[in-house]
């Protein structure tokens, strides 16, 4: 698909140049109803609602705060902190310390994006209606639309709650300002179904949905709304389906040019550098890098993170002690300053997530600590560096470069990957009391874990003491399943996105107090500062602006 967009950017022009009155032509990057009443038109449009999937809508807002790997909602978590001196990016910083405010620059970003891409699905859908059926058949390029459209509005749905929703009838009557009263789940499951329906079982270009992919977020749906009979079930046909996705041998090769569209690809975000020839790449993701590419310092993994990386002598984790103990950290202590590693048991994946002092770092050499850390020992962002979203040294193709000096990742972003829907699954079986089939999903995850090559400093010997084995016989009941379950995701997702969605749903409110008081054990500096988790938490705030917009047609979520 990549190759596509560049093609059709040629025609399209090529449509704006080529005329007899230039003076007749639409504005400059603007194309005119008449260009648009064909097939080539719908591919253009449906090519510029692919383009949103990224975040990067020109829209208002700074790139950061478009983002669409779900960094920044993971500073929202307790999975990651963010990062940099705390005076740069003060809307992120307010994050850290729970003053969310309805003005939040990344909250506004955020939303314009993501309803500018509803509105390019709907700008498809509502062009295809139009058409006259001599054009052709457009049943496929339909069902990508309506994929696309519940994409963009789940992700809003899992941020606000309370969303309005537009439709393409909205499109073509120019009705964009409609009121907010409640979720929009069954919007969302509407084109979700058609999708899944409609769109073949595989695609010739890469990152075109597939039905296997609808068929997947359908149960990532249902799951996230509460439905989890529903959503075992579509789960389940995914886990079990006659196709090509399963999980990569290795473990790490989800964040290497091997896993990008891998057999573990269900759905990606398609980001390319270009070997730093143009500014493309991960635009939403350029401060997420640390010492030795020279950008910027943000993004980084907490000590409650890196914890939950602890097993016991069994290679199982510690489901309710991890915190009990702390993996060595080196805050406070200078790269030239003696440091000792931690020699207890950990899970692999632990030094595939985080960057941490004496372990390799992505083919950059060992880890030296403060020296790559951009922030003051003051600061909230702690000694650790993220490592799923920086490339490899020697992978070339996926480093990128930005108009100022900046550094882009052409590493493709998972939205929905087979691991999670692996974890998903065990999740919804879990719920429903399916225990051996929630056991039997989440072993399947820790089993590649264990199987997978292991970070090594000297190209031979495991960097640390890892130790992972699978859980040795069904969970003993339901509760324990549950704990398990959701213990797993985070071990298996983190640095991912997925943090702040999981715990929305299970209930923020006592996890993240818990993680407050655990932060400021070994971060000093962060002790003390958040304010207490409240329940209100759990929906973000509608942007001030929106509502101003809105004429007050647009109500705020309660306790903003």
């Amino acid at each position: 698909m990549k190759n596509k967009i560049i093609y059709l950017f040629i025609m399209l022009v090529g449509v704006l140049a080529c005329s007899d009155d230039f003076s007749e032509v639409p504005a400059y990057g603007a194309l005119s109803d008449e260009a648009l009443q064909n097939a080539q038109g719908v591919d253009l449009l449906l090519i510029g609602a692919y383009s949103l999937l990224d975040g990067n809508s020109n829209t208002g807002g700074s790139d950061y705060a478009r983002a669409a790997d779900g960094w920044w909602t993971d500073v929202m978590s307790d999975d990651a902190h963010k990062g940099s001196t705390n005076s740069d990016q003060p809307d992120l910083y307010a994050f850290e310390v729970m003053n969310w405010q309805t003005s939040n620059g990344y909250i506004d970003a955020r939303w314009v994006g993501l309803f500018a891409g509803v509105n390019r699905a709907n700008a498809v859908i509502d062009l295809i209606g139009k058409l006259d059926p001599s054009e052709g058949d457009f049943s496929a390029q339909l069902a990508q639309a309506r994929f696309l459209r519940g994409h963009f509005n789940f992700e809003l749905q899992v941020m606000w709650g309370n969303v309005p929703y537009i439709s393409d009838v909205n499109f073509a009557d120019v009705e964009f300002n409609q009121p907010n009263p409640g979720p929009i789940w069954d919007k969302i499951i509407d084109d979700m179904s058609y999708a899944e329906t409609n769109l073949p079982e595989t695609q010739d270009e890469v990152g075109r949905p597939t039905s296997w992919a609808a068929k997947a977020y359908l149960g990532k749906v249902y799951l996230h709304k509460g439905d989890t009979g529903p959503a075992l079930a579509k789960l389940t046909e995914v886990i079990n389906g006659n196709h090509r996705f399963g999980l990569l041998t290795e473990y790490a090769d989800n964040f290497r040019l091997a896993g990008d569209n891998s057999d573990e690809s269900l759905l990606a975000i398609q980001f390319t550098a270009d070997d730093g020839l143009s500014f493309n790449g991960n635009i939403g993701g350029t401060l997420n890098f640390p010492g030795p590419i020279n950008c910027c310092g943000f993004y980084n993994p907490t000590q409650d993170l890196l914890n939950a990386f602890q097993t016991d002598a069994n290679g199982l984790p510690l489901l309710d002690t991890y915190n009990q103990t702390d993996v060595t950290s080196d805050y406070g202590i200078n790269s030239d300053e003696p440091f000792t590693p931690f020699a207890g048991n950990l899970d692999p994946r632990a030094d595939y997530t985080v960057g941490r002092r004496g372990i390799e770092f992505n083919g950059y050499g060992v880890h030296p600590g403060k020296d790559w850390q951009r922030a003051n020992f003051s600061d909230l962002s702690g000694p650790y560096t993220p490592k799923k979203n920086v490339y490899q040294a020697s992978e070339t193709a996926n480093q990128g470069a930005g108009g100022w000096g900046e550094q882009r990742s052409g590493v493709n972003y998972h939205i929905i990957r087979f691991a999670d829907v692996l974890l998903m699954g065990a999740e919804a079986a879990a719920e429903e009391n399916q225990l051996e089939l929630a056991t039997d999903w989440v072993n399947e995850v820790r089993r590649r874990a264990k199987n997978s090559t292991y970070v090594s400093n000297d190209g031979t010997n495991p960097a640390a003491n890892y130790k992972i084995e699978e859980y040795p016989a069904t969970f003993p009941n339901q509760e324990y399943a549950i704990k398990a379950v959701r213990f797993e995701r985070r071990l298996e997702l983190g640095m991912e996105g997925k943090r702040l969605f999981d715990i929305r749903r299970w209930g923020a409110t006592d996890i993240m107090n818990a993680y407050f008081v655990n932060e400021g054990r070994t971060i000093t500096s962060f002790a003390g500062l958040p304010a207490p988790y409240d329940p209100h938490f759990d929906l973000s705030p509608i942007p001030l602006r929106a509502i101003d917009l809105s004429g007050g047609i647009l109500t705020q979520n309660p306790g903003y």
